[in-house]
């Protein structure tokens, strides 16, 4: 019996719930999971796919939420910034680049968890810097969350603005993204095909986890959230030493 299938729906439903719940994560633990019983290069076109379908389908519910005025210069670094990305995975050690980026998030969240935190928001030269930092690491090894991550939860935006944000953000740098994959011919008949299969566990997943978020009190989302960083972090310094 080919337990694939059942095996990626599981971990598309429980990747989705991180998701819905705290807006970020999908990626990394979806692409993690599939990349056991599927090509990566199979996987990473369809997670994209999802990636837009999770947002637009947040989207209505967190519009008046986003904040706005961070989101435009942190979408701008992020675009000029994942060339240089992708130039750094053709030229550099990925597995230096993954390792530096885990440390760099576990410390971060350490920080955080003693209770660091920016007293103002950033002005638009650190919003694009971190923006930069995020198309970095997105081209550099598909991981872009963590610098925003951190940027939202560690500034005065708050809890529901954060996660809005990085709905937002997500879905403007998935699309990018997915413009990228078209162009080489990497999206097809069969990425549609397991897109449509995976999309009944992806918005049972993201209801579940925004219904979660919806009940959740400030502290615990903090603290939530700071643990999915830690363990994404720890996920790619071993995906990184593993490769």
């Amino acid at each position: 019996m080919d337990i694939a299938l059942p095996f990626a729906l599981i971990a598309i439903f429980l990747a989705a719930i991180v998701r819905g719940y705290s807006g970020f994560g999908f990626s990394l633990l979806s692409v993690t999971a599939l990349s056991l019983v599927y090509p990566v290069a199979k996987v990473v076109p369809v997670i994209f796919l999802l990636e837009i379908a999770a947002s637009l389908h947040l989207l209505p519910t967190i519009w008046k939420d986003i904040h706005w005025r961070s989101l435009l210069p942190l979408s701008i670094g992020c675009f000029i910034a994942t060339p240089l990305g992708v130039w750094a995975l053709a030229s550099l050690d990925p597995t230096l680049m993954q390792l530096f980026m885990s440390a760099f998030v576990l410390i971060a969240v350490a920080l955080m968890w003693m209770g660091f935190a920016m007293k103002s928001m950033p002005g638009p030269i650190l919003s694009t810097a971190v923006g930069a930092a995020s198309g970095l690491s997105n081209g550099a090894f598909g991981i872009g969350g963590p610098p925003v991550v951190l940027f939202y939860f560690s500034s005065p935006a708050g809890n529901i603005a954060g996660r809005a944000s990085l709905i937002a953000f997500f879905l403007i740098t998935d699309t990018i993204g997915l413009a990228n994959l078209a162009y080489y011919d990497l999206v097809g008949k069969e990425t549609l095909w397991l897109c449509a299969v995976f999309l009944p566990c992806l918005f049972a997943g993201v209801w579940l986890g925004a219904r979660s978020f919806k009940n959740a009190s400030q502290d615990s989302f903090r603290k939530i959230v700071l643990l999915i960083m830690a363990m994404l972090a720890v996920i790619g310094a071993t995906k990184a030493l593993y490769a």
